[in-house]
């Protein structure tokens, strides 16, 4: 009997102990701030809020204008890095579109007095594959492009949705020991309660 009370009061001591090094640990520093008292009364009707549709349109407009209406001004270049890029391999394929399909057109109108720049370098199925490589790729161009222009608008939308939530430290944590108990067995345990402020300061 005697050593099943030792056992029982070494592991409620150890249980007691492991519980108090939670609450050690857990537990955030207390830290006391004078707040004033003293209720403002404030006409929320008047304060502009951060609308996302005109971040959105914005960005639909000129792109880069929604991220700058969000004060995101470091996506700006990168949106306009990919319009650039995507410009930029656009025109390059049109040009080369544009002069395969005419050498094309040269090598099959069966007109001697047009003749195409590339008559001993490539046969006529040859000019007809590069051809239609290349409208591919323009093609893919313009789908890129579009991409690149609804990601701006829907970045720009996401992140004036976000603009007023609160990303700081500001976040206040409570933890306080919970003990149960019920017919069959008794615990204990820590009650962890988050309050985060979603008002942008």
């Amino acid at each position: 009997m005697q050593s099943f009370l030792t056992i029982f009061f070494r592991l409620f001591s150890i249980k007691w102990s492991l519980l108090f090094i939670l609450l050690f640990y857990f537990t955030p520093s207390l830290i006391a701030q004078s707040k004033d008292s003293t209720k403002i009364v404030i006409d929320t009707s008047r304060i502009i809020k951060h609308a996302p549709q005109k971040a959105a349109f914005l960005s639909a407009c000129l792109p880069g204008l929604g991220q700058a209406y969000n004060k995101k001004y470091w996506k700006i270049p990168i949106v306009y890095a990919g319009i650039g890029t995507v410009t930029f391999l656009g025109i390059s394929n049109a040009k080369n579109y544009n002069d395969f399909k005419l050498a094309y057109k040269y090598r099959t109108d069966l007109d001697p007095l047009t003749i195409d720049n590339y008559v001993n370098k490539f046969q006529d199925e040859d000019l007809l594959t590069i051809k239609n490589y290349y409208r591919r790729n323009l093609e893919l161009c313009y789908i890129i492009g579009f991409a690149v222009y609804a990601l701006n608008i829907i970045d720009a939308t996401v992140d004036a949705h976000l603009f007023e939530f609160d990303m700081s430290d500001d976040i206040s944590m409570l933890a306080y020991p919970l003990f149960f108990a019920s017919s069959n067995q008794n615990g204990a345990g820590i009650n962890l309660t988050f309050k985060i402020n979603s008002s942008k300061k």
